[in-house]
């Protein structure tokens, strides 16, 4: 009996060793020593955790495996049988691979991760949101790591967080391997007669025993650089922002500790701690972010201009790459421009700031431009060779490359290996291969649009299927036959990077430019503008002061629009004012402000200049000059159309393409387009509200010539997914005004303006969130759950537009055999004889046909509406219950504070007029109270005493 308690005295120590392991070589270690003490073998991968689970009985343990088995417990599972079979490649080790390997293995596939490095060395810190602490919980994060998410905090690092899914995934079965790097996937070989060889990986070292290992399933998990073939990639690039993120030794002193961290400041809501640090250190940011965790790990956003005023960077170059290229960065000085933020961010508090080295060996400072974000444009593919079918994945950032200030990084990376998870069970279900893809790009369609806020709230409920944690989820937005493309048969093609401006669906970032270089924007204006009188154009700010120069470029290509000889030099807000009048009114290029206030200014704005004169450029570049001198400019004036960077800033400015912009081969491709056909179906209706909204004139003016451009404007719509429309009119002379549709900025319900945060999108029209409601009962409608009659223009909830549709059934004809009968009708009238047409018409009011008629009729129309009453009362009555409910919860609020004010002022009423009784005795002691009479009555009715 000792001697049992002892062994497992022994054995709760190795276990204990393994749980408290600080690095990844250290866990591997010591997860090796416990399995050969144990005698157990992590290949035998379907019986591992159960035999481990009967072997390590320490109470620590018992708290794990409890935990752990309520993990297992879910159905998808299927208790580890859901993927029986399957064999997956997990490249990459970071946290989003290591949780998608763990998800894999808990459904009974084995699962093999390998990674380059040999050491979590990650300091930077990651911001959890809720169900991403709730997850890691589940898998008992807390036992292996105490301080997680202890209080408040809900951060982590991410070395950290890779050492408890580390743990997590060895208990599970998952072979891990260190140094190991991928190259590239290896096709089976054509012979497969003498053996049945499927897909493997070129790995480096290539005597490694991974390299003989054949599997079904690869999932790409290595990060941004994604070794994967196959994927498409974007890239999405915002106004610059420069992020330095700085890690310091955190030495877990009594004097750390009381420093409080920083959730996050930025600029716009505590203007005077930046102003004083840049007054005090001559440091500019924009936002600042304090985590204290295995390091003191500091984040900011810096401005350009202070980082050369620090000499941190050395030259200016517009180039984002050269920019911030080590070449062109002072190391010394960003390591100092770093200490003073986190120095002057922590009021002086931190006794000693150390840098904490990084797997380089360096101080673990960096400095990089954060809104450059990749993404790949499809989520999985299938390959087939030789009989072979390999399913081919991504997560983490090498699917959605994450945006820093909103912390998606971990979120989405864990969402995505759920996704992935539930892909892998329906693949070894045995569904198709079309069904399999397209189920994943549909969901994957959701990914990028995640918040903590939009998310399923009851964590409890999350498990792989992507129904417990998406709200309002579409499983099949995506068809089969849209997802062909990615069944890989034969070679794949190259996939180069694509810069575009939206990733999949559009990212909230509030500052964007324009792809054009400022250095090119002047040199086209200085020679649009060559040889005008008093214009000389130097910059792009001072030199426009005066209107002249912009006066001169309009009338340099719309010179009946414009007097230039009679305008006056020393006027300048007049001539301002005349130029922003005629843009305004002309091209619908909008004034960003008022002539009196810019010719007044002293320092002009160059990002809002540069942005209002790129509009002027888009809109004149390739418009033909004037006939007087059209042969003398045909350097840059003569481009064909812009470029799919400058059309899609386009979109982002306000501005329309003129016709002749249009590629004829962008016309041919786009209509082919799914999205574009997928659009089409909206197109009548966006056409008639646009009449209505442009008035009756334009009624008469609309020729097929129209419809052409507003086909070409439809098809620019659903290529670059912006969902402005817009309408082209001719103008009398030579003139082209831009006539925009206002339904991108105003309700389609309410008609009144609505902004970017609080619209909902349905159906090609944008409405408040408050307006987007069922016509018929006025409850709240959630996207997908809506439907939109085109003829009436109107909302309603799947129950009332049932209702509407079978209502009109029961009492009418439908219309398309109302219009049938017409036209038979019109066509017997113009074709048959009149012999022919009078046998076939009604019988004559008045006989004994039609009085017979007319009586069964109406008998028959008794007896469909008397069968019908139960049901249509029962419609309106559930309806009328509906509306009520909808009514009592919008407005619950106001109900109670009806019946709090109620219950407070009825007892005071009784009071009041008690005292009012007591007035009026003491006046007149003698009379008789004229208010006695009433108050009898009263009590006899209510049978109470008053008095």
């Amino acid at each position: 009996m000792g001697k049992m308690e002892e062994e497992s005295d022994n054995v709760g120590k190795l276990f204990e060793n393994f749980i408290q392991a600080s690095t990844c070589k250290g866990t591997l270690q010591a997860f090796n020593v416990l399995c050969r003490r144990l005698d157990l073998d992590p290949a035998n991968h379907n019986t591992f955790y159960s035999s481990l689970k009967a072997k390590v009985t320490s109470w620590k343990a018992k708290a794990l495996w409890s935990k752990l088995d309520k993990r297992i417990s879910h159905k998808e599972y299927k208790k580890g049988q859901a993927c029986v079979g399957t064999k997956c490649l997990i490249i990459g080790g970071g946290p989003c691979g290591l949780r998608t390997a763990i998800e894999l293995a808990l459904m009974g596939a084995k699962v093999v991760v390998i990674e380059k490095r040999d050491s979590f060395s990650r300091h930077n810190v990651l911001h959890l949101w809720p169900y991403t602490i709730h997850d890691l919980r589940g898998l008992g994060a807390k036992k292996f790591y105490g301080k997680f998410c202890a209080g408040a905090i809900d951060h982590i690092s991410i070395q950290q967080l890779q050492l408890i899914l580390l743990k997590v995934a060895l208990i599970v079965a998952v072979e891990f391997h260190i140094n190991v790097e991928f190259i590239k996937l290896l096709e089976p070989p054509e012979d497969q007669q003498n053996e049945a060889i499927g897909w493997r990986a070129a790995i480096r070292p290539a005597d490694h025993p991974v390299a003989g290992f054949e599997f079904d399933v690869v999932v790409g998990a290595d990060g941004r650089r994604n070794t994967l073939e196959g994927f498409k990639r974007k890239e999405f690039r915002g106004k610059l922002a420069i992020a330095i993120t700085a890690n310091f030794i955190n030495r877990n002193t009594t004097a750390e500790a009381k420093v409080e961290e920083i959730s996050g400041v930025a600029f716009i809501f505590n203007q005077k701690f930046f102003l004083d640090l840049k007054e005090e250190t001559g440091i500019d940011l924009e936002n600042i972010v304090y985590y204290k965790d295995n390091t003191h790990y500091f984040v900011m956003t810096a401005k350009k201009q202070s980082l050369l005023d620090k000499k941190v960077v050395i030259n200016d170059y517009m180039d984002t790459q050269m920019l911030l290229s080590s070449e062109n960065v002072n190391q010394e000085a960003l390591l100092s421009y770093a200490r003073e933020a986190a120095d002057f961010g922590t009021n002086y508090q931190l006794p000693t700031l150390d840098y904490a080295m990084n797997h380089c060996g360096q101080p673990d400072v960096a400095m990089f431009d954060f809104t450059s974000m990749h993404a790949s444009e499809n989520a999985a593919l299938v390959r087939e060779r030789s009989g072979h079918q390999l399913l081919v994945a991504l997560v983490g950032d090498s699917l959605l490359e994450p945006f820093w200030p909103m912390g998606t990084g971990c979120a989405r990376g864990f969402l995505a290996a759920f996704d992935t998870a539930w892909m892998v069970k329906s693949w070894a279900e045995g569904r198709t291969v079309l069904e399999v893809l397209a189920e994943r790009e549909s969901i994957y369609r959701l990914l990028p649009q995640t918040t903590p806020e939009n998310i399923a709230k009851n964590f409890d409920q999350y498990t792989i299927d992507p129904s417990t944690r998406y709200p309002n989820l579409n499983s099949s937005c995506v068809r089969p036959h849209q997802v062909r493309h990615l069944y890989v048969t034969g070679e794949l093609n190259s996939c180069s990077l694509e810069r575009a401006a939206t990733i999949r669906r559009p990212v909230n970032l509030y500052r964007r430019e324009s792809e054009i270089r400022p250095s090119r924007l002047l040199s086209w204006c200085q020679k649009q503008t060559e040889g005008y009188r008093n214009v000389s154009i130097t910059d792009l700010t001072s030199s426009w002061r005066s209107g002249i120069a912009l006066c001169a470029l309009i009338h340099r290509f719309k010179p009946q629009l414009i007097d230039f000889d009679s305008l006056n030099e020393e006027d300048h807000a007049a001539n301002l004012q005349q130029a922003f009048d005629i843009s305004d009114r002309e091209f619908g290029i909008r004034p960003f402000t008022s002539a009196l206030d810019l010719s007044a200014s002293e320092e002009l704005d160059k990002t809002r200049m540069i942005a209002y004169l790129s509009k002027f450029y888009e809109l004149f570049r390739g418009t033909p000059l004037p006939s007087s001198e059209d042969s003398r400019r045909v350097d840059e004036n003569n481009e064909e159309y812009p470029s799919e960077e400058v059309k899609a800033n386009n979109n982002d400015l306000n501005l329309a393409l003129t016709r002749k912009r249009v590629p004829k081969d962008e016309k041919k491709s786009d209509g082919t387009d799914s999205v574009y056909k997928r659009r089409r179906r909206f197109f009548y209706l966006e056409e008639a509200t646009n009449m209505r909204s442009n008035g009756s004139s334009l009624q008469h003016e609309r020729e097929p010539k129209e419809n052409k451009v507003r086909s070409m404007a439809s098809q620019l719509q659903a290529k670059f997914e912006n969902k402005s429309s817009y309408t082209f009119q001719k103008t009398q002379g030579s003139s082209i005004r831009r006539v925009f549709c206002q339904s991108a900025d105003k309700c389609y319900s309410c008609s009144k303006r609505v902004y970017m945060v609080e619209r909902v999108c349905a159906e090609g029209f944008y409405f408040h969130r408050e307006c987007f409601r069922c016509s018929t009962c006025r409850c709240s409608l959630s996207q997908g759950a809506h439907a939109f009659n085109s003829e009436e223009g109107k909302l309603y909830c799947k129950l009332h537009f049932h209702y509407r549709n079978n209502l009109r059934r029961t009492f009418s004809l439908p219309p398309n055999r109302n219009r049938a009968q017409d036209r038979i009708a019109a066509e017997g009238e113009s074709s048959q004889p009149s012999s022919s047409a009078e046998l076939e018409s009604p019988p004559a009011a008045g006989t004994c046909t039609s009085f017979i008629k007319k009586k069964l009729n109406w008998s028959l129309s008794v007896t469909r509406a008397v069968c019908n009453a139960p049901w249509y009362l029962s419609h309106r009555t559930r309806s009328a219950a509906q509306a009520l409910a909808g009514h009592l919860r919008d407005n619950a609020h106001d109900y109670m504070l009806l019946y709090e004010l109620l219950s407070m002022s009825l007892p005071l009423l009784f009071v009041l007029q008690e005292v009012l009784l007591q007035m009026h005795t003491e006046t007149v002691p003698d009379e008789p109270s004229a208010l006695q009479p009433a108050l009898l009555w009263l009590q006899e009715q209510i049978g109470h005493r008053l008095i």
